[in-house]
């Protein structure tokens, strides 16, 4: 592609999230000179309120979701390999009840799910006697029969910070606490006007633009077209509650409910169940927080199974997030496709192209990515083919793809610092780790200690090269240390941003 001027861009993409990053990585790697704005921290919002799964989605075969599904199964193939640190396989049984969903229904849902992706390395599903085996743990004895399956978890933030990351490192500029103030077509460019966190306003131009805003997608789509958006987005509020762990082993629950929705419960972070998600239709989607309600609503499904219940003065943390669906016309919110649906709008002549993203998930980003850069193609005819499937995630390069292999080679290096030291940060940072220990022989040389597993020598490595400003972005998206240490060690990290970097 031609060299541009600094404050010239061919790709400007509007939006932190999951979509965004993943675009940015793509597009820098097909040779665009791309900018990435966040109005604030990377994975702020949507992208870090997930049920934190990479998944095919085997509700959505009730609503014959069958291309997204097997699009789904297929990409779990790919990051699971792109990702070993962050993405780990999870198992996940389904407690039987035959006045919600017949036997008959379920296998045949789970055969499907088994074969339409293409399943390579995950293990088949299969029936269970939940009170004979281990699958049962924690459960009522009314429930004998089950189902199990496969899928994956994830560290969700971090599969945001990692895209980002590989974007930078491929020529990306990567803008965080920077505003979109304006956008306007001039002379067969996007001219945009930004602002930053300290008030400092600048501007660039770029030849696309991609809104990838999540839920403020439609603000961005009006703010920088004149004509009226022709597609609707749907606000859709998931909230999520953690409670001390439910069962000690290592499997996740799938429990179904009345209401025809289902509810995860998923061994989270060691100590603790996460549990999720609701599903409520929301017009304010600022600062999204759960409410007692939902809280009430989470437990009660659970509860129907546990044989130990959970209460609300149980619940250790909540979030929510808003997921911005493509308005489909259903009336049911669990019902909203989670499909992506993209929207080019080519500017006139041509010219000046603006492509807004409407849905998705953890997913299917990167499949995403390839579709929107599919949809600029003809604005950049000289750019790149498709390249992501088979390159690993920073980090995810193991060797031979082993992450156990990769533990033994760290241990080897670092034999006197503690195992579940080296084992998170291997899980947060993957080959980096060794950017974060350096020449360290014992955990002093990491400087100041936090509590759990932070370290100064990580929190500095945070800021540096991720970053992270606040002490929320480092102990609630880039680790999720915030669950494990208590307010006097948060308050602490707190201070010493301030006075390492004046944050």
């Amino acid at each position: 592609m031609p060299s541009l001027a600094a404050s010239h861009y061919d790709l400007a993409i509007v939006g932190g999230g999951i979509n965004g990053a993943g675009i940015a990585r793509d597009a820098a790697g097909r040779g665009l000179k791309v900018l990435l704005l966040e109005k604030d921290d990377l994975a702020a919002h949507t992208s870090s309120s997930s049920t934190k799964l990479i998944h095919g989605g085997l509700r959505y075969l009730e609503y014959y979701e069958f291309r997204l599904v097997a699009e789904s199964l297929a990409e779990r193939e790919v990051l699971l390999r792109a990702a070993p640190h962050i993405i780990a396989p999870l198992q996940f049984a389904l407690p039987y009840e035959p006045h919600l969903r017949p036997a008959w229904m379920i296998r045949a849902g789970l055969f499907l799910y088994d074969h339409i992706g293409g399943r390579k390395t995950l293990p088949s599903s299969f029936g269970v006697d939940l009170h004979a085996s281990k699958w049962g743990a924690g459960l009522k004895d009314r429930f004998h029969k089950g189902f199990v399956y496969s899928d994956a978890r994830v560290d969700d933030a971090r599969l945001v910070v990692l895209n980002a990351m590989g974007a930078r490192e491929l020529g990306a500029d990567i803008r965080t606490r920077t505003r979109l103030t304006d956008a306007r077509r001039e002379n067969g460019l996007w001219r945009l006007a930004l602002a930053d966190s300290a008030g400092a306003v600048s501007e660039v131009r770029a030849r696309a633009l991609v809104n990838a805003a999540g839920p403020w997608v439609k603000e961005v789509r009006d703010q920088a077209s004149s004509t009226p958006a022709d597609a609707g987005v749907r606000h859709v509020k998931g909230s999520h509650i953690v409670v001390p762990r439910v069962h000690r082993e290592d499997h996740a629950y799938i429990l179904q409910n009345a209401d025809h929705r289902i509810v995860f419960v998923i061994p989270y972070q060691g100590e603790f169940s996460l549990i999720g998600t609701t599903d409520i239709a929301v017009e304010q989607f600022e600062a999204p927080v759960v409410s007692r309600d939902e809280i009430e609503y989470l437990c009660g499904i659970v509860n129907a199974y546990l044989a130990r219940p959970i209460g609300v003065g149980d619940v250790v943390w909540t979030y929510s997030g808003v997921r911005p669906l493509y308005d489909d016309g259903s009336v049911d919110p669990s019902a909203v496709t989670r499909d992506y649906v993209l929207k080019l709008d080519p500017g006139e002549g041509g010219g000046a192209p603006l492509l807004s993203i409407f849905g998705g998930k953890l997913t299917t980003y990167r499949r995403l990515a390839e579709s929107a850069l599919s949809e600029l193609k003809p604005f950049f005819p000289g750019m790149k083919g498709e390249w992501t499937r088979r390159e690993p995630l920073p980090g995810g390069d193991m060797p031979r793809g082993s992450l156990p292999a990769y533990e033994r080679a760290l241990a080897a290096r670092y034999p006197s610092l503690p195992e579940n030291l080296r084992r998170v940060l291997v899980r947060r940072h993957g080959t980096r780790t060794p950017r974060i220990l350096g020449e360290a022989k014992t955990v002093e040389d990491l400087g100041r200690y936090f509590g759990d597993t932070l370290y100064a020598a990580e929190v500095d490595y945070l800021v540096h090269q991720e970053w992270a400003r606040s002490a929320e972005d480092v102990l609630w998206r880039r680790t999720k240390c915030g669950l494990h240490l208590d307010a006097g060690q948060r308050d602490t990290v707190a201070a010493y941003l301030r006075e390492q970097y004046g944050r």
